[in-house]
């Protein structure tokens, strides 16, 4: 999904470069980690901008945009220089910009980046919605870097600071042969502090060694129910070239590639960068056994294959958190667009979200096969040539004759 149509927190960013209490670089460029495209970023020309995006769909609006982006999220880890992944002074910038995610330690880990990717004597700032931490992420860049100042708005706080490694130290003349030096009291980034942060970010296993995740992804600490449910619903039958729609780590890929042996290809779409270079690793053992690719992509935009078999567990929400439909309802007309005639669709969801007119629109049979939990798996089969074209014709003699049956 594109950024919404009201993004407060890149509003409130924002607004301190348009009213000056900010000044944006005259040179050396700004990186946006996290960026996101909307009216206030376009407000204004923003020269040197470089935009880092892990997830496909604000990725997408950015590039559509015209923005400058680069890969997202780079090797991480720290690179010896003992400040938690600081790089090359070539690949700092005077200011850095980050709009944090929820999670704790995720947003941590990317402080941590943003203060090690900004020059020395350069700005990081950050804004949170107060329903997402903004609270917390205020804490966080004090205890890190300092706090040079903050502002509250539209339910969200931005935070700022400006990136001292070294005490600054200015010269005073003791007398007219002596220079003595003085140091400013000024607080300078943690570095323990930002390696420890950065760390964060790193792939951990879960699921007693059986993946790889990190905080941040979905469900990103354990094997998440919904997903269970539908594992444990598969038949053994599924045969032939597979899809995996919002991929995640990997989990149902490789359940499905565990319990059906006529599986011989699986592609994983996943929106996610964080999360699909998790799922490659995780799959990286059944590479032998089955064709695997993998693409970072917005599944509604559509696949880029045909496919026996599809198992999915669809987003239900999006940056409000308020239930979205209509994400489901999309991946399930892409799912209808790329099965082949008779392949299976596998899908679990929350049972009270209303998917059954879209599956009865677009597939030939469609049964729930479980429900526990609060979540139902449905198995859709899409119509065969043959058994379509009848049931397009049938639907044709209805509508002659005024009846109501199809």
């Amino acid at each position: 999904m594109a950024a919404e149509a009201t993004d407060a927190a890149l509003e409130v960013l924002l607004s301190l470069f348009d009213d000056g209490t900010l000044a944006w670089p005259a040179a050396g460029g700004a990186l946006f980690l996290r960026a996101r495209e909307g009216a206030a970023l376009a407000r204004a020309p923003r020269p040197g901008l470089i935009c880092e995006q892990s997830f496909a769909p604000e990725a997408n609006a950015l590039r559509r945009a015209g923005r400058t982006l680069r890969e997202a999220y780079p090797t991480h880890g720290d690179d010896g220089d003992g400040d938690g992944g600081d790089g090359d002074e070539a690949q700092r910038y005077p200011l850095v910009l980050a709009l944090p995610p929820r999670q704790r330690e995720e947003a941590r880990a990317l402080l941590a980046r943003a203060v090690a990717q900004c020059t020395e004597g350069g700005v990081v700032v950050a804004c949170t919605t107060n329903d997402e931490g903004a609270k917390s992420g205020e804490a966080d860049m004090k205890a890190l870097a300092g706090l040079s100042g903050t502002r509250s708005k539209h339910h969200c706080r931005a935070y700022w600071t400006t990136v001292r490694r070294t005490p600054p130290s200015t010269a005073v003349d003791v007398d007219a042969h002596t220079v003595e030096t003085q140091t400013v009291e000024t607080q300078t980034v943690d570095r323990a502090l930002s390696s420890t942060w950065a760390s964060l970010d790193a792939p951990r296993p879960i699921a007693e060694g059986r993946f790889l995740s990190r905080p941040g992804v979905f469900a990103w600490d354990r094997i998440d129910a919904a997903s269970a449910l539908l594992a444990a619903s598969l038949p053994d039958d599924l045969r032939g070239r597979a899809a995996d729609l919002g991929a995640g780590y990997g989990y149902l890929s490789v359940e499905l590639l565990q319990r059906c042996p006529g599986i011989v290809a699986v592609d994983l779409y996943e929106a996610e960068a964080r999360a699909l270079a998790l799922a490659e690793r995780n799959l990286a053992p059944f590479a032998s056994r089955a064709a695997l690719e993998f693409h970072w992509c917005d599944v509604v935009e559509g696949l880029r294959g045909r496919y026996d078999a599809i198992v999915a567990n669809p987003p239900f929400h999006a940056q409000s958190r308020a239930d979205r439909p209509d994400i489901g309802r999309a991946f399930i007309a892409v799912a209808a667009d790329a099965l082949e005639p008779g392949g299976r669709l596998w899908l679990v969801a929350n049972r009270h979200l209303p998917y059954e007119s879209v599956l009865d629109a677009r597939f030939g049979t469609v049964r729930t096969a479980a429900q526990a939990q609060g979540f139902k798996v449905i198995e859709a089969t899409k119509a065969s040539a043959n058994r379509g074209a009848a049931r397009s014709a049938r639907a044709a003699r209805a509508a002659r004759t005024g009846s109501t049956r199809a």
